[in-house]
Formats: structure tokens, C-alpha cells, sequence
């Protein structure tokens, strides 16, 4: 496959190289550039034909070449022969100019390898369509391989060719002599032409009536080239020596047989013997019957044979065969007015243009595109016929691929888009290709459509006839889905939305408003809230088709599922305007519930979409307070205050129990907690640390109570040990404490505190501790309202307490029974009491009753914490000053002296707000320790 390849790649490298050395010497490649070799023709196809182009214009030409090494065979005299003959028929078609014959664009050159010369674009020879490929190039071409004429294409090719011998024969007084399929071009366009003069006879007296045509004998002893072809002359050429008119009509007659048989002639001749040839051939003529001519068409097989009857004035002449019925086909009557339009006049030229939509469909898509459509785009010339021309254009367009389209009809519509001279042939233009614009967009470039296309249907909408103004606004949502998105958002809305704004037409306003409601799914959803609707508020005009108009552009808006319309656009903007359209006097009742009805339906979005919004916000903000109030309570809003107080007092006594172990080593344990828990809402981190902990007191509660062990104390401790067994020996129990600041704005009170936790904590006489705690403990100290309770003795004081100004005085008073667990709130004075819940009691019954022993607080130091301190995890809320230097003692307490460090609920992370920073005398120090040794 390989090996044939290369061969074929090498022959056609060969031909080419040998035609292009061969013409390179010729002086028609001074103004012509010669392109492939495309066809051959002329006598016996010595012609190759090339493509070619001129130089100066760029004219598309075909370029015919004889090869002299084609007759090197010969002797000098007989090249010189044929040089001479194809001389002759090349000058003698040069001096004729007629539509049926071909036309020469350069005169024959001849150069020391080659003679030339130029004529009109051509697409093959009749013979090589009918399969006959000599000297034509390897392999060949699918054009001329698979080329297939049409009924039309013949029919009217044989009118032409009928044609042109009329000419000859009439006017030029002359016999062709070698009417041949080799001698019959078709050009680009598809019309057959006549070539081939080499054999023509003049008549001998033109200016006499009946002409004479003076005839050679045939010489066989001549090379071929410089005889006719036998197969198609006449018998009278050989047997009489004689030729006449009817001699080409004779030949004819052969054409069309060939031409209805795949291209072969009705007789064979044998060249060496060719007066017997034609002796028989004459024989069988006299006989010649319908049969013979079975694949000639009916309608045409009588004038066939009768143009091969052996005596030439029974044959029908040119003028005779272009008028018999075989050729008044509608295609083939079209293609022959469409060759002599050039002589019709305006009027019958738009009436002609008229009637072509009807005929084009009967006609072959290569027929149409090769013969008619160049005929079409010339009339563009004409403006005057351009509204007639451009809707049969527009037609084959239709039928055209987009590659058809943009090469052969695109180029020719540039300079229509562009017409607008004179005015009616202008408007009517813009009319038409409005009407096919889903055309134009689908098949033309998008850099053309911008440039040609879009420019012409804005013009459309700014022209002064509402006419044109109604179709363009009527046609645009047709073809509003192949417009790009910044032509239609920047230069086709704002042209609709002027040509509403500015017309005097109430149709045109109304058609403008359908066209913006017809293409509102092709725009965004912020350009129509932002551009579309405002612009309907500034509509002047309050006819009850307008406001229909704008009804039906803010419903389109609000239920598309693209688009819609906001709640605050809806409740600011769009029913202002349409409540008080709803109720103008011009609208019938129909018209009014209509409004109504769309009113209604965004009412009701509008009230279910803020309803909606509010349910959220209130289920967001009850999630967010439940995470504020803590690990296991639910205090109310009411509350929030009260708990807070809780939280700091805890810290407070926190604080008292590290003070009283370290002596004021801890006091700025917390500092680095004072900002991170300032904010009352709670940081994603802090939220998640918080769940943390939830979950590690959750684990605690559910763990077993552990047992005590051995605990080995750090130095610090040891004086803990010490001063608690103190305590336990002097100190049974404590009640109540109340201690109150009148600098600060929240008074609080702490309620019930364990007597029996307290009480082992102290054993010096109470006055002296009274006289100790009222010296040591910082006057701006106070205590704010706890969230929970603990029992005592409601019969017995714990501490009391009388405020002065700057001084946090405290009295002692009896121990507290045991089983007694009443609850006690003690509010400083000048304070409101705040209602209070009392907190579960069980565990401390069960931990305290009179069946479990009292645990010594050594004992308690060594324990770790059990599931009953998670009963006391106090809300979060927010703290004064004075409570949260009570919180920040109450948590060193809880820490050293009860054991707890490991609780989370006093942990200072647990607090929405971080304790202030207390700072401790060195007073208080030395009172406590004159207090307790």
C-alpha cells in the first residue's frame, strides 16, 4: 500500500514538474499564474486545462496548454500541421464572441515547448464528464469521477449548445466541422460552451443568400490531430465531400445520443478503413428505428432521429431545435432567462425574481448554487433590485451548508446589511432580513454578526416606520437565544427600552414591553432587578394595554425560577408601583383582578419568606442562649444576673483557699483568662473546648465513687494539713455569709453554703475570727446572687453582716444542725431580692444523712472528686468587680481546701466572664494568720 502510494505521489510530482516546465517558458505566465491541471479538451483532448488566476485583478481564469512533446513522435511537417490547425481553432474562437461559445480571456502563445492561452473559468470538458479521461492526471479527480449530470443540466446544455450553432450558422454564416463532446466545455457555472474551431468553413459567399461551404477531402494519410473526429461527422463529409449547416446538426445528433448512453457514439468507425465504415454506417442510418435509440428520452427521440437522417434537409436546423417542446422544461426555461437577463429591463426583471421561490425547489441544490446564485448576487449591484433578489438569496442560503454559506453568499450581503439608499428599497431590505434573521445568526460568523448583522436590526429599531419597528420588536424574541449576552445586555435593551420610552405608538410600546417579557429568561437575574423593573416605573403612559405590559414583565420576574424578585425589592419597590396601577380608572374588571391576583401571590411570598426568616432567627438565638447558660442548667433570661453571682463567689473562695495555702502566690493565676471571656457570645474555639468539657463531666458523673488512697503532700500542703486539723478541732460549723459593697451597681447574696464543709475549716473563738476577717478581707469585696443553695440551720446565723462604706464587716454565729437543709437568702441592705430556684438536694441527704459518717477534711484532700460536685455547675453570666474578687476566693477554696481541682465547674474556663485580677494585702495575710495560728 505503502510502495503504491509513493508511486502515485511520484507521478503526480512528475506531471506537475513537466507542465510547469513547459509553460514556464510561455508568455502567458508573465500576467497569469497557472494552478493545477484540472481537465483536458479541444480535438482528440490534446488540451490540458489548468487552473489559474491573473496577476493584476486576481481573476480567476482557466489556462489551456498543448505540450509539443506530445507529437515528437511525428515528422517535422506534420507537427507543424497540427501546430497550424490547433493555431487556427484557437484564433478563430478568439475573434468570436458569443454567450454560447467560450470566451477567451488572452490570445493563444506559443513558446519553444507549449502553446497557451487563457479563457473563462472551466470546470471539464463534456467528454471527460461522460467518463472519456484522457490526458487527464493521475489519479483522477472526484469532481470529474463522480460527476453526475441532471436532467436540467442536459437538457439545457443541449439548448445551449443548439444555440450556439444557430449563431454560427445564422449569423457567422460558418459550419462548425467538428461537433464534438471533446469541443463543448463546461465552465465553472455549469453552461456548455463551444470550442474547437480548428475544422470551421466559412461560406464562400457570405453576402449571397444561400451560403456555399467549400469542403476538404478526407486525407487518412494525416496525422489525427489534424482530421475531425470520425465518429461524429456527417456521412456527406466522406462519401460526397461536401458540408453544410446540417452537417453540424447531423453531429448534434451523435451529442445527444452520446451524452443519453454514457458517452458513446451511435457508431464505431474503423480509421483505416473508413469509407467503409461509412458505407455501412450509411446503411444502418436508412434503417435507423425507435429501438436504436431506447435510452434517449421519449419527449426528444423524434428530432434525434431525425437529425440523423442520411439527407441533410430533412434534418431540423438550430433555430428549429431550440423551439421543440424537449426544452421547455421550467429549469431549463429559468437557466435560459437567467443567461439573457442582462437584456431585461427593471420590470421584468422583479417580476421574473417574483416567481423564482416557486421553481427553485424543483431545481438541483448544484444547479441552483453553480448557474443561478452568481446570476442573483450580481443584481446586488442594482439597488433598486436588491428587495427582489435577496429573498431568493436568502432561499438557497437555506439550503446551503454554513461553509456554502459564508464562501459563496456571505461576501456577496456585506455591502445590503450596509444599504440604506434609497429609503422604501431600504426599509423593505431591513424587513426581509428581519423576517430570516434566525438564519443570519445561525449560519454567519459571530465577528460578523457584530459587525453586520446586529447593527442592522438595531438600526431596525430606531427606523422611522413603526412598520419596521413592530416586526423587528415582534421578530427579536425569536432569535434572542443566538444574540451573545453583551450585545443584548449593553446595545439591544437600552434600544427597546427607548423605542418604548420615545415612540408615540401604543403599539410599539406595547410590543416593546412583550419583547422585554419574551426575553427576560435570557438575561440575569440582577440586570432585570436592577435595570428591567426600575425602567418600568418611568413608562409615561397609563393605557390599559401598557399596564397589562407591565403586570405581565413583574410576573414573568417573580415566578421564573431563574429570575424572581426579592422580599425587599418586593416590599420596596414593586408593590408601591403596582398597588396604585391596580386601581386605575382605565382597567376593566378582568384586568383589575388580574393585578389583584399577582399582588396577592407576592403578598404571600413576602409574609412566608419573613416569617421564615423570623422563626429562624428566634430558634438561632434560643440555641445560642442555651449554649451561653452552661453544662446541665436551663436558667431562664431572668435568671442570667442571679447566676453570675454564683460563678464569682465560687472564684472568690477559690481564690481565700489558695491565699491561705500559698499566701498570695496564685493571686495571677487568671490574668490570662480576663480577655478571652469579655465577650458575651462565645468564639467558635470556645464553644468547641466547651462541648469538651461538657463531655469529660459527663464521663465523671457516670464513673464509680473512687476510694480514698495515700496522698503524699507537697511542701505547700503540709501547712494545709496542719491549720485544717486545727480547724476541725475548733470549728463544728458555719451558716450564713453576707457580705455587700455599696460601690457596686449589683448586690448579691449567697445563700447556703455545706455546714459541715465550712465548719472544719475554722477553730479560733468567733469573735477573733470576726475581728481577723473584717480586717483581712478587701473592702470593695461583695458577694452577687448565686443560682443555687445549699442547707443549713434556718434558725441559725452562719454570718452576718452591716455594710459600711469601704469596709465588709462579719459576724459569726451558732453551728448549724445537720439534717436540717432549708434554704436561707440573705440580701444586703438596700438590695432587691431577686427570686431564686433551689438546687437539688438529694446527693448531699444521701452523702450527709445519718447513716454515713462525717469525712474529715484530711480525708476529703485526699479524695478526688465524685459525681455530686457536677451538681453544683452554676450558669455563665456576667460578674461585677466585687464579685469577682468573691469568685476568684471561693475558687481557691474549693481547690485547696475541698479537694476539687479536678471539678470542672471550678475551673475558672467554664465562666463566660473571667474574674478581675484581685489584689491582696499583705495585711490580710498577716490577719489571717494572727486568726488561725
Amino acid at each position: 500500500m505503502e510502495s503504491m502510494l509513493n508511486k502515485l505521489k511520484s507521478t503526480v510530482t512528475k506531471v506537475t514538474a513537466d507542465v510547469t516546465s513547459a509553460v514556464m517558458g510561455n508568455p502567458v505566465t508573465r500576467e497569469f499564474d497557472v494552478g493545477r491541471h484540472i481537465a483536458s479538451g479541444g480535438n482528440g483532448l490534446a488540451w490540458k486545462i489548468f487552473n489559474g488566476t491573473k496577476k493584476s485583478t486576481k481573476q480567476e481564469v482557466a489556462v489551456f496548454v498543448f505540450d509539443k512533446k506530445l507529437i515528437d513522435k511525428y515528422q517535422k511537417f506534420e507537427k507543424d500541421q497540427i501546430i497550424d490547425s490547433l493555431k487556427r481553432g484557437v484564433q478563430q474562437l478568439t475573434r468570436l464572441r458569443h454567450p454560447r461559445l467560450l470566451t477567451v480571456q488572452h490570445p493563444l502563445e506559443e513558446s519553444r515547448d507549449c502553446l497557451a492561452f487563457c479563457t473563462e473559468p472551466v470546470f471539464a470538458s463534456l467528454a471527460n464528464v461522460l467518463g472519456n479521461w484522457e490526458n487527464l492526471p493521475s489519479p483522477i479527480s472526484p469532481d470529474i469521477k463522480d460527476y453526475k449530470l441532471y436532467d436540467v443540466e442536459t437538457k439545457y446544455g443541449l439548448l445551449q449548445v443548439s444555440e450556439g450553432l444557430s449563431f454560427l450558422h445564422s449569423s457567422v454564416k460558418m459550419v462548425h466541422g467538428n461537433i464534438t463532446p471533446e469541443n463543448i466545455i463546461l465552465n465553472k457555472s455549469g453552461a456548455w460552451k463551444i470550442m474547437g474551431f480548428d475544422f470551421c468553413v466559412s461560406s464562400a459567399n457570405p453576402s449571397e443568400q444561400e451560403p456555399k461551404f467549400p469542403c476538404k477531402e478526407w486525407d487518412p494519410n494525416l496525422p489525427s490531430l489534424c482530421l475531425p473526429n470520425p465518429e461524429y461527422l456527417a456521412p456527406e463529409y466522406i462519401l460526397s465531400v461536401s458540408c453544410e449547416t446540417a452537417s453540424d446538426m447531423y453531429s448534434l445528433g451523435t451529442v445527444m445520443y452520446a451524452v443519453f448512453n454514457k458517452g458513446k457514439p451511435i457508431f464505431e468507425v474503423n480509421k483505416q478503413d473508413i469509407y467503409k465504415s461509412f458505407s455501412r454506417q450509411l446503411d444502418q442510418l436508412s434503417r435507423l428505428g425507435s429501438n436504436s435509440l431506447t435510452n434517449v428520452p421519449e419527449e426528444v427521440r423524434e428530432h434525434v432521429k431525425l437529425l440523423l437522417n442520411v439527407t441533410p434537409t430533412v434534418r431540423p436546423d438550430a433555430d428549429q431545435m431550440t423551439k421543440i417542446p424537449f426544452f421547455d422544461d421550467v429549469g431549463a426555461v429559468t437557466l435560459q432567462y437567467f443567461d439573457t437577463l442582462f437584456q431585461r429591463d427593471n420590470l421584468q426583471k422583479s417580476q421574473f425574481f417574483k416567481g423564482l421561490p416557486k421553481v427553485l425547489p424543483k431545481l438541483p441544490k448544484r444547479v441552483i448554487v453553480q448557474r443561478i446564485l452568481p446570476c442573483l448576487t450580481s443584481e446586488f449591484v442594482n439597488p433598486d433590485m436588491v428587495p427582489f433578489v435577496l429573498p431568493n438569496v436568502l432561499l438557497i442560503a437555506e439550503e446551503c451548508t454554513k461553509e456554502e454559506y459564508v464562501k459563496l453568499i456571505l461576501p456577496e450581503l456585506g455591502p445590503v446589511f450596509k444599504q440604506q439608499e434609497p429609503i422604501q428599497a431600504s426599509n423593505m431590505i431591513l424587513l426581509i432580513f428581519l423576517q430570516k434573521m434566525d438564519l443570519l445568526l445561525t449560519k454567519t460568523p459571530p465577528d460578523e454578526i457584530k459587525n453586520s448583522v446586529l447593527p442592522m436590526v438595531y438600526r431596525a429599531l430606531e427606523a422611522p416606520s413603526i412598520q419596521i419597528q413592530e416586526l423587528c420588536l415582534n421578530i427579536i424574541p425569536t432569535f434572542a437565544n443566538l444574540i451573545d449576552y453583551p450585545s443584548m445586555k449593553n446595545a439591544l435593551i437600552p434600544r427597546i427600552k427607548n423605542a418604548c420610552l420615545q415612540t408615540s405608538s401604543l403599539a410599539v410600546r406595547v410590543n416593546s414591553l412583550v419583547c422585554l417579557g419574551k426575553i427576560l429568561e435570557y438575561l440575569d437575574k440582577w440586570f432585570v432587578l436592577d435595570d428591567i423593573l426600575p425602567f418600568l416605573q418611568q413608562i409615561p403612559s397609563k393605557e390599559p394595554a401598557v399596564l397589562m405590559g407591565i403586570l405581565g414583565i413583574y410576573k414573568c420576574t417573580f415566578t421564573h425560577k431563574k429570575l424572581g424578585i426579592t422580599k425587599e425589592q418586593l416590599a420596596g419597590k414593586v408593590l408601591p408601583h403596582l398597588i396604585p396601577l391596580s386601581i386605575e380608572n382605565n382597567l376593566n374588571l378582568n384586568q383589575f383582578n388580574s393585578f389583584i391576583s399577582v399582588i396577592k401571590e407576592m403578598l404571600s411570598r413576602l409574609e412566608s419568606e419573613h416569617k421564615t426568616k423570623l422563626e429562624q432567627l428566634h430558634i438561632m438565638q434560643e440555641q445560642q442562649k442555651s449554649l451561653d447558660i452552661g453544662n446541665q442548667m436551663n436558667a431562664s433570661e431572668e435568671t442570667k444576673v442571679t447566676n453570675v453571682g454564683n460563678q464569682q463567689i465560687d472564684k472568690v473562695f477559690n481564690n481565700i483557699g489558695a491565699d491561705l495555702l500559698t499566701g498570695g502566690e496564685s493571686e495571677n493565676k487568671e490574668d490570662g483568662l480576663q480577655n478571652k471571656h469579655k465577650r458575651a457570645s462565645l468564639t467558635l474555639e470556645e464553644k468547641q473546648k466547651l462541648a469538651k468539657e461538657q463531655e469529660q463531666a459527663q464521663k465523671l458523673k457516670s464513673q464509680q465513687p473512687l476510694k480514698p488512697q495515700v496522698h503524699t503532700p507537697i511542701a505547700p500542703v503540709k501547712q494545709t494539713k496542719d491549720l485544717t486539723d486545727t480547724l476541725m478541732d475548733n470549728m463544728s460549723s458555719l451558716t450564713s455569709l453576707s457580705v455587700s459593697n455599696p460601690k457596686l451597681s449589683t448586690s448579691s447574696t449567697f445563700t447556703s453554703v455545706p455546714s459541715m464543709g465550712i465548719g472544719m475549716m475554722f477553730s479560733t473563738p468567733i469573735d477573733n475570727t470576726k475581728r481577723n476577717l473584717t480586717n483581712g478581707l478587701n473592702a470593695n469585696m461583695g458577694f452577687q446572687t448565686s443560682g443555687f443553695n445549699m442547707p443549713v440551720n434556718t434558725n441559725q446565723n452562719f454570718f452576718s453582716s452591716s455594710s459600711t462604706p469601704g469596709v465588709s464587716k462579719m459576724t459569726l454565729g451558732a453551728a448549724p444542725t445537720l439534717p436540717n437543709f432549708n434554704a436561707l437568702s440573705v440580701p444586703p441592705a438596700g438590695s432587691k431580692q431577686t427570686q431564686q430556684r433551689p438546687a437539688d438536694m438529694s446527693a448531699l441527704n444521701n452523702l450527709f444523712g445519718p447513716q454515713k459518717p462525717k469525712v474529715s477534711m484530711n480525708q476529703l484532700s485526699q479524695q478526688k472528686p465524685n459525681q455530686w460536685l457536677n451538681q453544683f455547675v452554676p450558669p455563665q453570666g456576667s460578674s461585677g468587680m466585687g464579685s469577682s474578687v468573691m469568685g476568684t476566693q471561693m475558687n481557691m477554696i474549693g481547690q485547696s481546701a475541698f479537694g476539687m481541682q479536678g471539678n470542672p465547674f471550678f475551673s475558672p474556663q467554664n465562666f463566660a466572664q473571667p474574674p478581675t485580677t484581685m489584689t491582696n494585702s499583705s495585711s490580710a495575710s498577716n490577719d489571717l494568720k494572727d486568726l488561725f495560728g
